[in-house]
């Protein structure tokens, strides 16, 4: 039981998404430890999350109001990142040479301001870990509940520590000029989805 939950963890976080393109920009740029510091500010907000939502979050995150709100915050840490990924892709080879250079208190902010203002985030965790929590109290002991939404969290952490290897180990083996592109495509992703969560925060406000 406690292995189907890690198994959850890593389905969880393993669909291609922002934070994701973050960990791959971070990754390639600065290496291993700044991908990673943004998995584990994803996970920092995950866990916000999961506190909340058994606190009864759920029941205010189905506020328009709060939904557009969030889709409009959305919008402005995606796009941001996005054109700052961007923006930095042409120092890549500076960046390669001396890593130690980036933030790791802003990687670790990144992923988790990505992962706070990301309403699919948001309502994902309402539907999964709601539903998981509705059906875990009605049969276990909350000690249980504990143990099995800390399997989540394993599965989360195995795929972060995942990608930031494999972003810290493409870092070694690609061209200059190959990383740099991976960092544009990274941020077009990052503003692609700001601009999906800027459609959805009109929408919204004009229905």
């Amino acid at each position: 039981m406690f292995f189907s939950y890690i198994l959850l963890g890593l389905s969880l976080s393993a669909p291609v998404g922002p934070i994701n393109a973050a960990q791959l920009d971070k990754g390639i740029r600065y290496g291993f430890f700044h991908a990673w510091l943004v998995g584990v500010g994803a996970m920092a907000a995950d866990g916000l999350f999961m506190l909340l939502i058994y606190f009864g979050l759920a029941d205010y995150v189905q506020i328009p109001l709060i939904k557009t709100f969030l889709w409009s915050f959305g919008t402005f840490v995606l796009i941001y990142t996005g054109v700052e990924s961007i923006a930095g892709a042409k120092n890549t080879a500076a960046q390669r040479s001396a890593p130690s250079k980036g933030s790791r208190g802003r990687s670790f902010r990144t992923g988790f301001f990505m992962a706070l203002s990301n309403p699919l985030n948001i309502l994902f965790w309402v539907g999964i870990y709601g539903s998981i929590l509705a059906e875990i109290s009605s049969t276990y002991e909350e000690t249980q509940l504990l143990i099995y939404s800390g399997g989540i969290f394993i599965g989360i952490m195995i795929w972060d520590i995942t990608m930031a290897a494999a972003a810290s180990g493409a870092r070694k083996w690609l061209t200059t000029r190959l990383l740099s592109s991976i960092s544009i495509l990274s941020g077009i992703i990052l503003i692609g989805f700001g601009l999906y969560f800027g459609v959805q925060a009109v929408q919204m406000l004009m229905g």
